[in-house]
């Protein structure tokens, strides 16, 4: 290696580094803030709270990776020709592309690193981390209850509640409960203003504490029939304190390491998304062919036959209502907007079915082509972030700085805008998931020619040349037909 690339190498090196590993800790920060609700106050160990760190390090690190090869290059770039380094070489006949040939073959592996890094490592760490939150909310039963619907994570038991307030998150407001201990259905429930959750670490039980609410209950045997049903009594009562003993001991039994969930789109590889998704596609082409059968059998659809000229009555309008009286043509319209409607009501349920499997469908598709695309940002942000310093000659944390930010938020958010248009089936999954270096690839292209031809980011004087040029032609005739 020559004394110039080691000089390149480590003039960019040492800014990637410091920068890395800053916005490392400010994402790790960032993630453990929006966490601390279900950590703080809840008797987690510091040892499960640093092994939570530690996978979330591991999943924003593809993240973090792209913004410092963004910023390193842009203060470096910026740095070398603010002190007029560039200028020396090329006086000396090193062009541009020379000086900057290391960082363009780092960039390259960076990009790699980040692909083995998107394609094994956070695949690993995200299994890790959804696991121990799933685990770690049934030790303490009171994080896994969440307001605004119905909770079936404890065993016999439907809670539901409009808030969860209190210094330890666990008090309730507006409750409602289906005691399914008796293995009847829902024919048990209590409903109150207020409540209180109590358990201790270890326990097998977890007290809830109500206030202010009614008691339900309608009496009925296994197997009786339903007209019967309906003539058994049932208790009603009003309370102003009532607690009921839930046993949690089944949750107490599973280990926080403990791996239940191993097949969501974000945990495989692309060898593991590549072998699943063929299975998927067909169980989505299965479902969406068994509703179109019911669809057509539903309405009764049969196919048409086309019979000799010989066969056909002549006595029979085309019109086929034309054909019957008016009874029957009641009848024939009746039934035929009852099935109408009754379909379109059978559709409408089942529009939401076919939207999610679609959804959960694309997901995957996403993923896959995402961890391709996302992989090669380093590469397309050094593109941008190299020529842009070479441009603006500043080095340093301060503009440099605000341009990677503003660059930066631009390119994830197009890569979010894609990704959820390709959700909702807006877009095709690969364009969605590509979106972001379609958009970005121009200004990247831009920006490295200009930077080759030493030209500035705007060059007013070629945008206003061609006016003030039309201008002087203009006054030029005038003065010519004046003469």
């Amino acid at each position: 290696m020559k004394t110039l690339d080691r000089y390149i190498l480590k003039s960019f090196l040492i800014p990637f580094l410091a920068t890395f590993f800053i916005i490392l800790f400010v994402l790790v920060m960032q993630a453990l803030w929006l966490a601390f609700d279900n950590f703080a106050g809840k008797g987690i160990s510091v040892g499960i709270i640093l092994k939570f760190l530690w996978y979330t390090t591991l999943i924003v690190a593809p993240q973090a990776l792209p913004i410092g090869v963004l910023l390193s290059s842009i203060m470096t770039l910026g740095s070398l020709s603010e002190n007029y380094e560039f200028a020396a070489a090329k006086s000396a006949g090193v062009s541009l592309q020379r000086m900057v040939r290391p960082i363009v073959f780092l960039a390259i592996f960076l990009s790699g690193i980040n692909f083995l890094f998107l394609n094994y490592v956070y695949p690993y760490a995200m299994l890790k981390q959804l696991n121990m939150k799933v685990n770690i909310k049934k030790k303490q039963p009171a994080i896994a209850l969440v307001a605004g619907g119905f909770n079936t994570e404890i065993p016999n038991f439907q809670i539901k509640f409009k808030e969860k307030y209190g210094e330890e998150d666990n008090l309730l407001k507006e409750v409602m409960i289906y005691d399914l201990s008796s293995k009847k259905g829902n024919n048990k429930i209590i409903t109150a203003k207020k409540g209180e959750i109590l358990s201790e670490d270890g326990s097998r039980y977890m007290t809830l504490i109500l206030k202010d609410g009614y008691y339900f209950e309608h009496h009925e045997k296994v197997g009786m029939p339903f007209k019967e049903r309906e003539k058994m009594a049932a208790s009603y009562a009003d309370f102003e304190k009532y607690t009921i003993n839930i046993d949690i001991s089944s949750f107490n039994d599973d280990d926080i390491d403990d791996l239940k969930y191993t097949k969501n789109f974000n945990m495989l590889s692309l060898k593991q998304l590549n072998d699943t998704l063929p299975t998927l596609k067909r169980d989505y082409d299965a479902f969406v062919s068994s509703r179109a059968k019911n669809l057509f059998l539903s309405i009764d659809i049969e196919d048409l036959h086309q019979y000799p000229d010989s066969l056909i009555n002549k006595e029979l309008s085309l019109n086929i209502l034309d054909n019957f009286d008016l009874k029957e043509k009641r009848n024939i319209l009746s039934i035929a907007t009852s099935k109408l409607e009754r379909t379109i009501n059978n559709n409408n349920s089942n529009k939401e079915t076919l939207k999610n499997k679609r959804k959960y469908l694309n997901l995957y598709d996403i993923e896959f082509y995402n961890r391709v695309a996302f992989s090669l940002s380093c590469l397309l942000l050094f593109f941008i972030g190299a020529p842009l310093g070479s441009i603006i000659r500043k080095g340093g944390m301060g503009m440099p700085m605000i341009l990677a930010i503003c660059i930066y938020v631009l390119y994830f958010f197009s890569n979010t805008f894609g990704r959820n248009l390709a959700e909702e089936s807006s877009l095709t999954a690969i364009f969605g998931s590509w979106l972001s270096v379609f958009l970005m690839l121009p200004l990247a292209i831009t920006l490295t020619v200009r930077a080759t031809k030493d030209k500035g980011l705007f060059d007013v004087n070629s945008f206003f040349a061609p006016i003030q040029n039309f201008v002087k032609n203009l006054f030029s005739k005038k003065e010519k037909n004046a003469t």
